[in-house]
């Protein structure tokens, strides 16, 4: 093997319970080549729904995902996917996946176990709050070692962060999830940060262990940040010597792949006209050394405002997938 890529999809809610109308079926029409494109030896997919077969009890199966990686290679690949808090079973909505062509060599899933939820007492609840509560991060941190043959491996980190919408605040929104005041929604909106901060530490903490073990680790922390790299969760993960102030630190940061592809075609979401880049290839330096070139398939990406107010279910998803090839 001379060359490999690794890949990252945000597929955005994928479930084959479609209400029986085929919409489905656009979406298999429209995301399989995509993934068919992106040629992936390595890929990592958020947002997969799971369900139980009966609808009623029993394991809960990614039954979407199968039917998309129906007839493709990828179908054969061994998979990961992410467990809930008990670690019993796989959740309804947003799943976090793996899917590797090589061995899978070890695997975990973390939530809050390096950072434990911080606790704060609501200010604009109402009734109003008299104790502080744990504010808990609304999904895990899938990573595997992945075997890439001739004793070399590779860390995959597979991540999902907090969007920047407000968090649900007790007596400050009505059933149709209007905020009833700004102090509410601004309560909201800061938590949203503190969860979307802190899944970044932990992962960062993560991702120190790695570097504990083997100080030249390739590693590859990948998915849908919900952020560019100016801001502070992608600082966090990213450990900018800039930031630490520490040239002896400058082995263990991780370096954006799209950073190598030209800046018209940097972006991964279109948000009410404007281009940002929110999903990420965040690559060790040693895995930076291997790098041969990093895509963005944007070319046919919606805006995720506009869209779906003007196209009736769409199939697409309103994030670009990306992939980057190793030598």
């Amino acid at each position: 093997m001379k060359r490999w890529r690794l890949g990252t999809f945000n597929l955005e809610n994928l479930d084959d319970r479609d209400g029986g109308d085929g919409g489905f079926d656009d979406r298999l029409a429209v995301l399989r080549p995509q993934l068919r494109r992106l040629r992936a030896d390595i890929l990592c997919l958020q947002e997969v729904n799971a369900h139980t077969i009966d609808g009623k009890h029993g394991p809960r199966q990614p039954v979407g995902l199968d039917r998309l990686l129906e007839g493709t290679d990828y179908a054969r690949y061994h998979r990961l996917i992410s467990l809930n808090r008990g670690g019993r079973r796989s959740s309804d909505h947003h799943n976090l996946v793996i899917l590797s062509r090589f061995p899978i060599l070890s695997h975990g899933q973390l939530w809050h176990d390096l950072v434990p939820p911080p606790l704060i007492r609501p200010v604009t609840t109402m009734p109003p709050t008299e104790q502080a509560q744990a504010v808990e991060w609304d999904r895990p941190i899938l990573h595997a070692c992945v075997d890439l043959g001739q004793g070399r491996h590779v860390q995959v980190v597979n991540v999902h962060l907090r969007a920047p919408r407000a968090a649900w605040l007790s007596g400050q929104k009505t059933e149709h999830g209007r905020w009833l005041s700004v102090g509410g929604w601004a309560e909201g909106f800061y938590l949203a940060a503190v969860k979307r901060a802190g899944q970044a530490l932990e992962a960062r903490l993560l991702v120190e262990k790695m570097f504990d073990v083997d100080a030249g680790v390739r590693l590859v922390v990948c998915g849908d940040f919900n952020c560019d790299d100016r801001e502070a969760p992608l600082r966090t993960l990213m450990g900018d010597e800039e930031d630490t102030g520490n040239g002896h630190l400058a082995p263990r940061m991780l370096v954006p792949a799209e950073r190598s592809v030209a800046d018209s075609q940097r972006f991964s979401v279109i948000h009410h006209g404007r281009k940002v880049m929110l999903d990420h290839l965040l690559l060790s330096r040693s895995l930076l050394g291997d790098l041969v070139s990093c895509e963005v398939h944007n070319e046919a990406l919606g805006d995720e405002l506009v869209s779906p107010a003007r196209i009736w279910e769409a199939p697409d998803s309103y994030h670009a997938p990306m992939v980057a090839e190793f030598s």
